[in-house]
């Protein structure tokens, strides 16, 4: 079955809408045609049956009807105005007298209500039984009286059988030209709203349809992103090409973003290639060196070799964790086993692990958690994982004699936590990519100064808990600041 474009189901459409139109209008007219000529006709004639009752002997001399005496006188003034139809009726509607040829009629008794209607002065036109068919149609009448008593009417139809048939003519021949014009301007203004139709709607659809199916590679597709949105305001099918192109704009987005991430795993692939190379040829150097001088060395060589093997073997180790636990941070292997505890006591437990370390390196470490503060309702193991490797990475970084300061305090619904040093602080270079994957692209962000896989792990931990991480502005040292919605 062939299937019609949108511009000729259109075109047919308001087609269809036309003939309806032009079909229900000229029924209109035709019945206020109808009921205006009933009407004039009716009123122009409704005083004849009057008229003749008053200048003709209706009934005899005894009020009665003699339908051999009215015959002729039926038939005269028939011929003198052929569209009337004479009839008396009884006061009950019976038939007494007619002057229809034989067989003509098929009603030998007329309701007798439109009759009194007609003479009670109703609106007209009033339509009453016709003898000689079964409508109705208007007609005249006058009652008929002998010494004041009623003895039937004179019951006149206005419009008979050759007033009809001549009608019936007249209005075939209107009719079937009141239908070609109707057809012909039909067809006239449908082929201008299929026009209308193909320069408003097919023609701007098909130009958006050629555009949007030559989209097959994402340079046709970021060649549609980049058109300029068109004003839409009443027009849909500008705003249905506003939201092809913002869905190409969204595509291109996501294109990029997944280039992107591939680049940034590429990357991140051959950083760890890297890191993972340098300690296990110094581990496998010194485990050959062992193998083959194990004769020659002495214990103290020995023991030097395995102990450097070991901490190389431990960096791989470390750094394999670190892998896992981010991979599985990442894609939803971790989840936060939340519970309502004190942060400031954990920023105590915390610091208490460092205090040796601290001691050790001559480091000053001072802790400020003001008044009580609201519980937080998160992973305790997770946000204690986040302060040990910030405060780790700060004591690593800060000189002998240096000073670290642990700082809590809320901020409307969160609570602010800040991991601030005396150290050398981050290089500008580094602030951008701090907490990004690492590249090997990038030759200044070296392992040692991102402080590994911890700040990446670190962010994606508080991400987890609706918080996040930053590297704020300080004039000596380092200042990272978290929070964690209470």
């Amino acid at each position: 079955m062939r299937r019609f474009s949108l511009g000729q189901r259109l075109t047919l459409l308001f087609i269809l809408l036309l003939m309806l139109c032009a079909a229900v209008a000229c029924a209109v007219q035709l019945w206020a045609s109808t009921q205006y000529g009933n009407a004039m006709v009716q009123r122009l004639s409704g005083g004849l049956a009057q008229q003749i009752a008053r200048h003709e002997p209706i009934l005899d001399a005894r009020g009665n009807v003699d339908r051999r005496t009215l015959r002729p006188l039926f038939d005269r003034l028939m011929t003198f105005n052929p569209s009337v139809e004479l009839y008396v009726i009884s006061p009950d509607g019976d038939l007494l007298a007619d002057g229809a040829p034989p067989g003509h009629i098929q009603r030998q008794k007329i309701a007798i209500a439109p009759v009194q209607a007609f003479l009670g002065g109703a609106p007209m036109p009033v339509l009453g039984d016709d003898p000689r068919s079964q409508h109705q149609k208007v007609f005249s009448a006058t009652p008929l009286r002998q010494e004041g008593v009623l003895k039937g009417y004179l019951y006149i139809i206005l419009q008979g059988e050759e007033s009809n048939a001549l009608a019936a003519m007249a209005w075939r021949q209107a009719l079937w030209s009141t239908a070609l014009w109707s057809l012909l301007l039909v067809a006239l203004f449908g082929l201008l709203a299929g026009l209308l139709a193909w320069y408003w709607v097919t023609r701007p659809v098909k130009q958006l349809t050629a555009e949007v199916a030559g989209q097959e590679n994402i340079t046709a597709i970021k060649a549609l992103a980049a058109q300029p949105l068109q004003p839409a305001d009443g027009n849909e099918v500008a705003q249905l090409r506003n939201t092809f192109i913002g869905l190409a704009r969204k595509i291109a987005t996501q294109w990029d973003q997944l280039a992107d991430s591939d680049r940034q795993r590429r990357e991140f692939i051959a950083t760890l290639s890297h890191d993972l190379r340098t300690p296990l040829t110094s581990l496998l150097g010194y485990l050959e060196t062992l193998s083959l001088k194990a004769t020659s060395l002495t214990p103290q060589e020995q023991q030097h070799y395995l102990a450097t093997a070991m901490r190389q073997g431990q960096k791989v180790r470390h750094l394999s964790q670190q892998l896992f636990e981010l991979a599985r941070l990442e894609y939803g292997g971790i989840k936060p086993q939340r519970e309502r505890f004190a942060m400031g006591e954990l920023v105590s437990d915390v610091a208490q692990k460092f205090e040796l370390t601290a001691r050790t390196r001559e480091l000053n470490l001072h802790i400020d958690v003001p008044g009580p503060l609201p519980l937080v309702n998160a992973d305790v193991s997770m946000i204690e994982r986040v302060m040990t490797n910030l405060l780790d990475n700060a004591i690593r970084h800060t000189p002998v004699g240096g000073e670290i300061r642990l700082t809590v305090w809320q901020e409307n619904a969160q609570l602010q936590v800040e991991v601030a040093d005396s150290g050398t602080g981050v290089d500008a270079a580094l602030r951008d990519d701090l907490f990004q994957r690492p590249s090997v692209l990038n030759p200044q962000a070296s392992r040692e100064n991102r402080g590994g896989l911890g700040l990446l792990i670190v962010k994606r931990m508080l991400e987890l808990h609706g918080g996040g991480i930053r590297l704020m502005d300080s004039v000596s040292g380092a200042r990272f600041r978290f929070f964690v919605p209470l």
